[in-house]
This record gives structure tokens, sequence and C-alpha cells, in this order.
């Protein structure tokens, strides 16, 4: 699957005049080789993916690394540098980039250390951005079961969150509860279907949560803050479905006894209104800002102000392309996987539902699901 990933990229660049293209996304370079370098340059480490559209493929990773990419790089050859030696990463890229008429880089993604020297070299630089982020909208087969899979891990974790939800529970107690069903799930899939004993099960993001008056926070994480009674709580998946490297989108609102704001609840079910609006324009043959804008129109006639994006394609990225969102005239194609949301924020209660969607030909397949009409919700 990852050779025929860089044989399609190869064509891509040739059709696009780019004779090279240096990759250091982290998401990129897994995927088009199986390769994920941990440290990233949080750790000051650039990793680089050199593909030459005719030519080998190259890796350019720390030394210290060198044994994983190794064992995981679907690439020609792995250059290993070490720091503080010689010319570290730098290495090989004069003979590289010399007398190239055209070298294509991620200009959103590209460290900046690694631009600046690129920048040096004198070549024509072009962007190999779009060629993968068209590549990748549209999923494999494979990509597919591993994002049904990644469902199956995500509808586990609302789970135990909503079961560990109570009058007088800490919000991180939630957060346990979900990681530790996450990840168990998780080992559970990769046993049974999978042959990489080398990817973990693990779960490895912060809960966003939020709960009370702290709702109104969208990307809260859990705290030591204790819930009571009445109170709304607030659950996003969006970081933590992150099976076998693959991402979806998935949140629900809940409440702990009872709704104690009646007030609250009209809000929600604008919210669960707008997502059933965006459903009903969801297929494959409609522009991405179409169902954003069945979405927005539901709010914004209920009185409310105008939202944020409805929703993103996701992968093994956590946002792809296209995204729901005015302006974005994508068309919706069969295989593309999207997270889909409802949403209204006021000033003292923000409601949120979501989940994704596989688009298929003649409309679109639940990836997460969890009970979401308001009777549902109240735990």
């Amino acid at each position: 699957m990852v050779n025929d990933r860089l044989t399609i990229l190869r064509e891509k660049m040739e059709d696009a005049g780019l004779d090279v293209a240096l990759i250091t996304d982290d998401d990129n370079v897994y995927y088009l080789t199986g390769y994920y370098d941990y440290l990233h340059m949080e750790f000051g480490r650039p990793t680089i993916l050199v593909v030459h559209r005719e030519g080998e493929s190259l890796l350019i990773t720390p030394t210290i690394d060198l044994v994983m990419a190794e064992d995981a790089a679907q690439v020609d050859r792995i250059a290993a540098w070490n720091d503080g030696a010689g010319n570290e990463w730098r290495e090989e890229l004069p003979v590289i980039l010399n007398g190239k008429a055209r070298v294509g880089i991620e200009p959103d993604h590209m460290p900046p250390i690694v631009r600046a020297y690129v920048d040096t070299a004198g070549c024509a630089v072009g962007s190999v951005t779009p060629l993968l982020a068209g590549m990748r909208m549209i999923k494999t087969a494979e990509e597919l079961r591993i994002a049904r899979h990644a469902g199956q891990v995500a509808n586990a974790m609302m789970a135990a969150g909503r079961a560990a939800i109570g009058d007088g529970v800490p919000e991180y107690e939630v957060a346990i509860a979900t990681s530790q069903a996450g990840t168990r799930k998780a080992a559970e899939l990769l046993s049974a279907n999978y042959k990489d004993a080398a990817m973990s099960p693990n779960t490895h993001f912060l809960q966003i949560m939020a709960s009370g008056s702290e709702i109104v926070k969208t990307h809260h994480r859990a705290t030591t803050r204790v819930m009571r009674h009445g109170e709304p709580v607030f659950l996003c998946f969006c970081g933590m479905t992150n099976f076998h490297r693959f991402k979806l989108g998935f949140d629900r609102t809940f409440w702990i006894g009872e709704i104690a704001d009646a007030s609250q609840a009209e809000v929600y079910e604008v919210a669960l209104a707008s997502q059933a609006a965006a459903l009903a324009a969801l297929r494959p043959g409609v522009t991405a800002q179409s169902v954003h804008a069945a979405y927005a129109e539901v709010i914004q006639e209920a009185g409310f102000d105008y939202p944020f994006r409805c929703g993103r394609a996701t992968g093994f990225s956590f946002l792809e392309k296209p995204q729901l969102v005015t302006g974005d005239t994508t068309v919706l194609q069969p295989g593309m996987v999207l997270a889909v949301d409802g949403s209204v924020a006021v000033e003292t209660f923000r409601a949120q539902v979501g989940d994704s969607f596989i688009i298929t030909e003649d409309g679109y397949e639940a990836v997460t699901e969890h009970p979401k009409a308001i009777g549902e919700v109240v735990i």
C-alpha cells in the first residue's frame, strides 16, 4: 500500500513539474512510508522524507531512532544523522537540491530551520501539499477498515465516560475511565485484526471535557473539579480517537440526573437539529460548504450567532481536506471520512454533538454511535 502511494505521488509530481519533494509533516511521512517519528521538532530533530520524481526514496532521520526507522519505513534508503556530528540532517541535502529545477515542500508544515536551509539552496520551490491532500481525501478499503475500528474505540470511550459521570465525581476520573476503555478496545482490535505488533493501543491525548459553568470552554481538559447533580457535562474525543493513527471526531453533551436549567435544553435541541440538517445534506456530489450552510441556517434561524465550521475531513491527521465550511467548494465523494457537528453557544452554556461518517455511493455510513436525543443524554 505504501509503495503504491509513493508511485502515485511521483506521477502527480511529474504532472506538477516537481523534480523532488521534501516531506516533513509527520503524518505525511507516515502515510507515505509507514514510519512515525515520535521525536518531532519539539526535540529539535527534523525527519525529512525525500521523494525523487525519478529515483530513490530517502528517509533522513535521527540516529537515535534508526532501529525504529529500519523496522517500519518502506523506503529505498535511510540516512541517519546524529546530534552535533558533521552537518547533521543537512548532510544529504546539497546533492539532492543541487541543480534541481523545482523542489516541492509543505510550506505550512516544514520546520523553519529546514525551510531556511532550503531557501539558501537557490532552488525553485513549489508546494507538494495539494498533491498529498488530494491523495489522502479518498480513503482506501484498508483505511476505511481502520476508520471503522477507530469508531469502535471511540464508542467504547464514550460509553465508559458516560458511565463514569456522576454527582460528586471529579472530572479526572472520567478521563481515566475513557483512557482505559479506549486502550483495551484498541488492544483487542489490534490483536484480532492486525499483524503490526509495534502499534501501541494506548490513548495519548488529554481528555477534552468540561462540566458546570466551565462547559463554555470548548477545549477544556479534565481537572480536579467535582461534578454536581443537574450540571451539564461535555465529552469530546476528537483527539483521543486515534486508532492505528486514524483520527475521528466524536462528542456529546450530557446532564447529571436532570437538566437544572431548562434554557439549556432549548439550546441543545437547536444543536441537535443543526447536525440533523447537515446530515440531511450530506451525500456524494454536493459541495462541502453546502453541508455547512444547512447546519448554519438552522442555528441562525433560531436566533443564535453564525457558528464555527460544521466539520472536517479526518484520517491520519486530525484535519484533512475538505472542511465543511463556507468557501470550501470541494465536491464530496465516496470514501471520504468526515466529522460532522451540531453546536450552539451562548454566554453561559454551549451544546455540541458530533459524529464521524464515511461518504458512500448513495449517502453516508455512521462510524461513531451513541444516543443523543435529549431524553437519552440525562444520566
